[in-house]
């Protein structure tokens, strides 16, 4: 008799917490209401002993990170993240300070305490309606937008994602356009001269060397739909990447062929990031601003534009066209490609 109904059952606050299967570092906890006796503080460790390094893969929770080791060569030490940093998460690229065992020994575990302020981000949603970005990678100089021009045919609205997603996140973007033994890739040329994005052709057969020039000392992504050759193109630049590729199938799709992005170095300087095959580059978190303010001429003449205007043909006050007419061919061809990419981001239609 001496317990009381609410003490049978077990009060929330007292009753040990279970633990949830599911849970893992990232899950919100709920402190218990009751005071405990080891004071609390909001002080955060400094970490001044944290080591510098770059993220090369991330498989599960689990990242692959390169530090200086004792002798001055590079080691490859597995971390996680530290409960510390929240829900930010580490992608392929990120610059960050790591503690414990930074050696690199098998079965050691460090931990991801810092991430330094990114310079870019490649970023991309599931789709046009998820407000949730996910970045793809960090700190990357480029983007090297792998097409085939046949074989299978390029996907057009693919590629204007791909360059607005460069533009958004302040990389370069790059059309890298394969098996040009096929066919002519002057119409994609011809497609993104407006912009002035720059391409190299290649081919089995064609040397490397064009690329080669523009990868050096940079470091570059690569992205690119399954069946346009990426992963072939992988491991010639790197030969001792080993990259797993496949064949296009008969409807002229390609299969999945990458599972997980991966940082390599270059023999010759630089590095580059391969990524998985993507069939679909959702740009919920990208406006028309963004696209705009890419292209510096432009976002100065539409700096005379009223509030809210989309700077579409349709927009009966967008100074553009008077912009445009005012000056050489190239202008209007620059501003024609420039509202493509602006249909890629707004007004999207069959294809993209």
């Amino acid at each position: 008799m001496g317990r009381d109904a609410g003490d049978a059952r077990g009060s929330p606050a007292l009753s040990p917490r279970r633990h949830d299967a599911r849970s893992d570092e990232d899950d919100v906890r709920v402190r218990p209401s009751r005071r405990g006796s080891r004071p609390r503080t909001r002080t955060r460790p400094s970490h001044a002993d944290a080591v510098p390094g770059l993220v090369v893969a991330v498989d599960r929770g689990r990242m692959t990170v390169r530090v200086e080791g004792p002798d001055g060569r590079p080691v490859e030490v597995t971390a996680m993240r530290a409960r510390e940093l929240g829900r930010h998460g580490v992608v392929v690229g990120d610059r960050v300070r790591l503690v414990g065992d930074a050696t690199g020994r098998p079965d050691t575990l460090a931990r991801i305490v810092v991430i330094e302020e990114r310079t870019t981000s490649l970023r991309r949603t599931a789709d046009d309606t998820d407000p949730t970005e996910r970045v793809v990678v960090a700190n990357a100089d480029q983007l090297v937008i792998v097409t085939a021009v046949a074989d299978p045919d390029p996907a057009l609205g693919f590629l204007d994602r791909c360059v607005v997603a460069a533009y958004a996140g302040g990389l370069e973007p790059l059309l890298c356009l394969t098996k040009t033994d096929l066919a002519s890739p002057q119409p994609l040329l011809d497609r993104y001269a407006g912009l002035d994005v720059d391409a190299v052709p290649m081919s089995r057969e064609a040397p490397l060397d064009p690329l080669l020039d523009r990868l050096d000392g940079r470091m570059s992504v690569l992205v690119g739909q399954s069946g346009v050759g990426k992963s072939t193109l992988v491991n010639r630049l790197v030969p001792d990447a080993d990259r797993a590729t496949g064949e296009v199938t008969k409807v002229g799709k390609g299969r999945h062929t990458s599972s997980s992005a991966v940082l390599l170095d270059l023999p010759g300087g630089g590095s580059v990031i391969d990524t998985p095959g993507i069939r679909s580059f959702g740009l919920a978190h990208v406006t028309a601003e963004d696209v705009v303010a890419a292209f510096d001429d432009v976002a100065e003449a539409a700096v005379d534009c009223p509030p809210g205007c989309g700077h579409t043909a349709e927009d009966p006050d967008c100074v553009l066209d008077a912009w445009a007419d005012a000056g050489p061919t190239a202008r209007r061809e620059r501003l024609e490609s420039l509202r493509r990419l602006l249909d890629a981001v707004g007004q999207l239609g069959p294809g993209y």
